[in-house]
């Protein structure tokens, strides 16, 4: 390492050494699975056959879309491909319809559930807040209670806006030399199924953004026990399913639904998500997929639906070699940062058996206090000085999602700008939030509150009113403030902390999230 961390070898022949292996699918080729793995009927994609015979045919096309396969948007057509835009179709026979699969996206959803070891599983072409909408939608009736974390993602608030539900807070532990919010304990989750017999269903983060964990399958035991459905927001644990050395999949924890997003860690396209559905709710599969239909667009995406096919193709075939590799570049990564000093990039050493249960290998966390950088300007400097986008930083920690696509080189890359951080901008780490969790109090459902005839307050007026829209840091849109909670000094504090710390504030009505509509007396 030189003294301005930018000339480390790259990438240096132990780490080689490490990964021993070739990135897969970097050739122009798509491999012919069914010769590599001949009678094993995860090497078949049957949709992007379909797709494929589509284009082969040339078909004049009469209907949808009116570029009429990029001919009618040449700046289109040059900006994304000919290829592209040969197969950004409509629904017709050939190519089945999402709305009511009865042929190959059919094939390739029940393909998509034996990878997941999942009893059914949906094609989302809404993003994965379209699947969380349908796991609690398809469970709760109006008024109906609902067990969770309280951060969770805006789109488990905005869902039980939409089903009338009543949100039951599980506060997550905090780590507290980390200041991050943790999973839910088994024990508080077991009071409060005690203290709420009547709810229907209990949700869990899994994993947090952070990468940690709760004890899946005890509370998928006590939920059970309980007669409660239990939902997971599987967002970020896509690889978790093909890779024994990360934490057990919803599926095999014995979940009823997960909610997962191919496309952040599986590699399919942004916005192409999955819906699994467990044993529990096999039965109930023609109605979940009704309430799904509820949101889920009639003109579905078959770019994004061929990426789901192709994904799901290349993990069942593949993903217990691609995630050893994963995990092997994060570990690395840990590694090295670790040794510049002032940085935590934590991993299992962290996890207590409890809230902290286990870590997901695959995600690079990083502490930032200690070097007196919040997490969210470590963020800014890597995007403006290194030109280097990690997923989110927040006031204590960013994070880097190490996943199918990453090289060597990219990890390196990363560590020499660490390097570089700490010795031009680093500092004493006084006056920094200590906490990235601000406890809420709850004085009416989310869908009273929404719902309601409200004021617009400027923020700094709105301390003792009752919020009617959100307040969040994007990403990674956890509420800060949701709708019927109590707007707190220490909820205004930190979220004007966050903004002069740089994070991108939204969630309200207010672009400049500066005024809040409260619930009017």
């Amino acid at each position: 390492m030189t003294e301005s961390g930018k000339a480390r070898p790259v990438p240096p022949e132990r780490l080689r050494r490490i990964l021993n292996g070739t990135l897969l699918g970097q050739g122009n080729e798509i491999p012919d699975y069914e010769a590599l793995f001949p009678g094993n009927p995860q090497a078949k994609a049957p949709l992007y056959e379909a797709v494929s015979l589509y284009r082969s045919k040339r078909i004049v096309p009469f209907d949808v879309p009116g570029h009429k396969q990029g001919r009618g948007n040449p700046d289109l057509r040059a900006f994304l491909g000919e290829d592209c835009l040969t197969v950004d179709v409509n629904s017709m026979k050939m190519v089945d319809n999402l709305i009511h699969p009865t042929s190959v996206i059919r094939e390739a959803e029940v393909l998509a559930a034996q990878a997941f070891r999942a009893a059914d599983a949906f094609f989302m072409v809404n993003g994965t807040s379209s699947a969380i909408q349908g796991m609690i939608m398809s469970s709760l009736n109006p008024g109906d209670e609902l067990i969770l974390p309280r951060n969770v993602h805006r789109s488990v608030i905005n869902s039980l806006i939409l089903a009338r539900g009543t949100p039951v807070y599980v506060n997550p532990g905090v780590h507290t030399g980390l200041g991050i919010p943790l999973g839910m304990s088994p024990a508080e989750v077991a009071q409060t199924i005690r203290e709420h017999p009547r709810a229907k269903a209990v949700l869990v983060n899994h994993p947090t953004y952070y990468g940690v964990c709760s004890n899946l399958k005890e509370i998928t035991r006590l939920a059970h026990e309980a007669g409660m459905r239990v939902l997971v927001d599987e967002a970020h644990g896509t690889h978790f399913h093909f890779s024994p050395d990360l934490p057990v999949s919803a599926m095999e924890a014995g979940a009823d639904m997960a909610a997962v997003s191919l496309h952040k860690t599986g590699g399919s396209l942004t916005q192409s998500s999955l819906l699994l559905l467990g044993e529990g709710v096999r039965s109930d599969a023609g109605y979940i997929r009704q309430i799904v239909n509820l949101s889920q667009t009639t003109s579905a995406s078959y770019l994004l639906m061929v990426s789901l096919d192709l994904t799901r193709r290349l993990l069942a075939l593949k993903g217990r070699e691609i995630y050893d590799r994963v995990i092997k570049l994060a570990n690395y990564a840990r590694s090295e940062i670790n040794q510049i000093g002032g940085y935590d990039a934590f991993s299992n050493e962290k996890t207590d058996g409890d809230a902290f249960y286990e870590f997901d290998l695959t995600k690079l966390s990083v502490h930032t206090r200690s070097i007196g950088l919040a997490g969210i300007e470590v963020h800014d400097l890597l995007r403006d000085e290194y030109d280097i986008q990690v997923e989110f930083g927040d006031l204590g920690n960013f994070l880097a999602i190490i996943s199918v696509g990453d090289r060597a080189v990219v990890i390196e890359r990363l560590i020499a700008a660490l390097v570089e951080i700490l010795e031009r901008y680093g500092k004493e780490p006084s006056g920094l939030l200590a906490n990235e969790y601000v406890k809420p109090i709850v004085e009416m459902t989310p869908a009273e509150a929404f719902y309601a005839k409200t004021d617009l307050l400027p923020l700094l007026a709105a301390e003792g009113r009752i919020a009617a829209e959100s307040i969040m840091c994007y990403p990674p849109g956890i509420p800060i403030l949701a709708p019927g909670e109590k707007v707190t000094k220490d909820v205004i504090d930190y979220i004007e902390y966050a903004r002069a710390k740089g994070s991108l504030l939204t969630g309200t009505e207010d672009d400049k999230v500066e005024y809040l509509h409260v619930v009017r007396l």
